[in-house]
């Protein structure tokens, strides 16, 4: 700053901030502004998400709970004390039964018994109904608990992130319980442990999941504003709609080459392949009335990007949501009427 005496006039010298003179230059080039502009449609496209995730502690929860349970049976199996020769004695009370009485090294079926397996001469004769349920928290091995408890981790956690605890518990636990009313019409000799029923209802679940829910992943999602924006980099709009529609179809198929997998391991010795059928039927009629989405209108506005105005319209959904709504509550309570019926006069 300088003051000149002789007008009387005070003249001031300001330097640029060297930021801003950054900042004209990237705004007056055109190919940087583009760039900068196409980044920042595809950070919002990224973050983009309807719906918000859950964070997943029940299905740990489960894990741990099934892990401990089939701990303790082999602490109250002790096998040492009750048996002549165990597999790897070393173990004390945690030693397994021989290969030719349990091959999954596990407890004997009379401590499983004790525990709370399926017996359907129990649960008739001395209504002990609650075996329903239990027997779905018990394992006959290692092996056994082992498969079932990473298969639920895989699909469990993605379920629980992205419909919560309450609709997911419910769902395995019903689902569960379906496997154990379906074993225990056709397999009435013998006891059945095992969460393998309440899997199989995951698994049928994700795949209503997919069929009620397919026009948000479809036609809503992909013809969004805001995949507009990302697809300008494309110049085509209708190309982002079919790899989304593509990714769906890919989806669908995978997850039916899955179920069918599992399905055919039933037929081995020593499985209970009713009870995987009675799982998945349950699960799939439960994931129309559980896993039901609202259709487009509706996008929780915590979860939406920068600059995205969600339409203002209430929760709304299509016609054949609620028909397979009402028709699977219809046909679960009308199949779990008739068959518990029939597994008592039977």
């Amino acid at each position: 700053m300088a003051r000149d005496r002789r007008e009387g006039l005070e003249i001031k010298v300001v330097n640029p901030p060297a930021a801003a003179t950054n900042n004209v230059a990237v705004e007056t080039s055109p190919a940087t502004a583009t760039r900068r502009r196409r980044q920042q449609q595809r950070a919002s496209f990224a973050e983009f998400r309807p719906f918000k995730l859950w964070f997943p502690w029940l299905v740990p929860a489960i894990v741990v709970a099934n892990i401990a349970l089939f701990a303790i049976s082999m602490f109250i199996n002790n096998c040492p004390k009750n048996s002549a020769y165990c597999l790897a004695r070393f173990l004390g009370r945690f030693a397994f039964q021989p290969m030719k009485e349990n091959p999954l090294l596990g407890p004997s079926s009379l401590t499983l018994e004790k525990m709370g397996a399926l017996d359907v001469s129990m649960v008739v004769h001395k209504h002990e109904v609650w075996r329903l349920f239990t027997c779905i928290w018990l394992h006959a091995g290692v092996f056994h608990v082992l498969a079932n408890m990473l298969s639920l981790i895989f699909i469990g956690i993605r379920l629980e992130q992205e419909f919560g605890f309450v609709r997911i518990g419910l769902l395995y636990m019903i689902s569960g319980f379906g496997g154990s009313l379906l074993s225990s019409l056709f397999n009435r000799a013998g006891i059945s442990v095992g969460a393998s029923g309440a899997l199989f209802g995951l698994l049928g679940a994700m795949l209503s999941e997919l069929l009620t829910n397919w026009t948000i992943y479809a036609n809503k999602v992909a013809k969004s504003s805001l995949v507009k924006q990302a697809a300008l980099s494309m110049n085509d709009v209708s190309i982002m709609s079919l790899v989304f529609l593509h990714l769906q179809f890919a989806a669908l198929l995978t997850l039916i080459f899955i179920i069918a997998i599992n399905l055919a391991v039933g037929i081995l010795p020593h499985v209970d392949n009713f009870a995987h059928l009675g799982g998945f039927t349950s699960g799939f009629l439960l994931g129309f009335v559980f896993l039901i989405r609202p259709q487009y209108g509706y996008f929780n506005q915590r979860n939406n990007p920068r600059g995205y105005a969600a339409p203002s319209a209430k929760s709304k959904h299509k016609p054949y949501q609620y028909v397979l709504w009402i028709t699977s509550l219809v046909l679960l309570i009308a199949g779990y009427t008739s068959f518990s019926f029939i597994m008592i006069t039977k």
